[in-house]
């Protein structure tokens, strides 16, 4: 696993989190206790990755932000970088369903099926959009959407076998940032609905 590096967190009434900066290769930034967080020595980040982290302080979860410093573009990489199997990386993809934007999530490990896609979705054809739309719907660059806050998504599909882990990681609004929390709560704040979204193995 890589060294952990530059770990920044936040405090509040429920204890405060470590903070060490003694190598630069990964740093982290802890939510424990999002009622009454006070932010600590956090550097900037860029303008994707605060929304993410704002958007899960007022979630209320129990969550890390992790920056790595080769990046995480591919659900392989990201795997490599946290330290995890590939199928707890989860993949946020963007459809077009008949004119409507839709983001479904599924394990790193797995293709989603764009026919079951277009089932759940209740429309002719499910096809993934470029990368020029995946900006212009979710406000990320492509290899970097996270599951949240995606206020222009009509529905967030999220496939079963994301949901059979303990924690799963996320993107978090860049290629060198990720987020790690329990699958239960991803589906809270993304609003998810759970579906088989995956091309049936072979």
């Amino acid at each position: 696993m890589p060294a952990r590096g530059s770990e920044r967190g936040f405090g509040s009434g429920c204890g405060l989190l470590r903070l060490d900066s003694s190598r630069q290769e990964r740093a982290t930034v802890e939510f424990v206790c999002a009622d009454s967080l006070v932010a600590m020595q956090q550097a900037a980040w860029p303008e994707a990755v605060e929304r993410v982290a704002a958007f899960l302080r007022n979630g209320g979860v129990e969550a890390r932000i992790e920056e790595f410093g080769a990046g995480t573009p591919t659900a392989a990489d990201a795997a490599r970088a946290v330290g995890c199997k590939l199928e707890q990386i989860v993949k946020s993809l963007v459809f077009d369903c008949d004119g409507r934007p839709f983001v479904v999530l599924v394990p790193g490990d797995r293709r989603a099926d764009a026919r079951k896609v277009a089932r759940a979705a209740g429309c002719r054809r499910a096809k993934i959009v470029g990368p020029d739309e995946v900006r212009t719907v979710t406000g990320f660059a492509a290899g970097a959407v996270a599951p949240f806050p995606l206020p222009k998504v009509e529905r967030v599909l999220v496939d079963r076998q994301v949901l059979v882990h303990d924690r799963v990681w996320i993107g978090a609004g860049s290629p060198r940032h990720m987020a790690t929390l329990a699958p239960a709560d991803l589906m809270r704040l993304a609003k998810a609905e759970p579906m088989d979204a995956v091309v049936d193995a072979t």
